[in-house]
């Protein structure tokens, strides 16, 4: 026989093998289930005894057993480095959700904004619907509230022996819409004095606050903000982040403080 008469003759003797192919019929199985199915049936007699219900279900653990593996490597790598900052990314942190850009353009360092309109604090309180934390220390400490309770941001502001602002934000965990911080360098993972985990954003970054017009209506603004320490408060649930001091030491200094 010649070669090109040979490769001629190729097609139609797939076709006869194509037919000659006995596919299990099993409905309502997946494709992936059907081929199990047929390696069992040739490799792995199953007794005349067992119900094929039972060899089904069998294979339904098998596959949930294996997912179940799969989703535990896909966990480990999400928390092995360099990836972890999208942990950070995806669950949040308090009333705060973080974007971690590396190729976004840095951020031109920017004023901290104080407390317009100060309040007492037991007016602070009633409007945000919670007591106000307070840090020791702080020299001519004032508090002001954007929105209302349970939607409220209470700010407490200062100024340090040098004359810079610092402000302190607090607001429940599940402020909806919140704080959103855009960030091109990773966050350190630190820890207060009391054990309390926190993230040091060290260079200043794009943040994104919700704010009140006069009527009412929240709107969202965008600025630049500075060296922020960011934390949640377990026994208040309050979201707290601190800005205007760019030592990290001193700024868990400060946040250790609290109260």
């Amino acid at each position: 026989m010649r070669e090109d008469e040979g490769a001629g003759g190729l097609p139609e003797e797939l076709r006869e093998l194509g037919r000659s192919l006995r596919v299990p019929d099993v409905d309502g199985e997946s494709m992936a289930e059907r081929v199990l199915a047929q390696l069992l049936a040739e490799r792995v007699p199953a007794p005349v005894a067992v119900a094929e219900a039972e060899r089904w279900g069998w294979l339904r653990r098998r596959w949930r057993a294996l997912l179940a593996a799969l989703s535990g490597v896909l966990v480990v790598a999400v928390l092995t480095p360099p990836v972890r900052a999208a942990v950070v990314e995806w669950l949040g942190v308090g009333g705060v959700a973080v974007e971690y850009v590396p190729g976004a353009p840095p951020v031109a360092p920017a004023k901290v904004p104080g407390c317009p309109e100060p309040l007492p604090v037991a007016e602070a309180a009633r409007r945000a619907g919670f007591a106000p934390l307070l840090p020791e220390g702080a020299p001519g400490a004032v508090t002001a509230v954007t929105g209302r309770a349970p939607r409220a941001v209470l700010g407490v502001c200062w100024r340090t022996a040098e004359g810079a602002v610092v402000r302190l934000d607090e607001f429940p965990g599940e402020l909806d819409p919140g704080f959103v911080k855009e960030t091109r360098v990773q966050p350190e993972p630190v820890v207060l004095a009391d054990g309390t985990a926190a993230y040091w954003f060290a260079e200043p970054h794009r943040l994104t606050f919700p704010l009140t017009s006069a009527d009412g209506r929240w709107r969202h603004e965008v600025r630049a903000a500075g060296p922020t320490l960011l934390w949640v408060r377990p026994s208040s649930g309050l979201t707290l982040r601190l800005e205007g001091i760019p030592d990290r030491t001193e700024a868990l200094r400060v946040a250790a403080s609290v109260r």
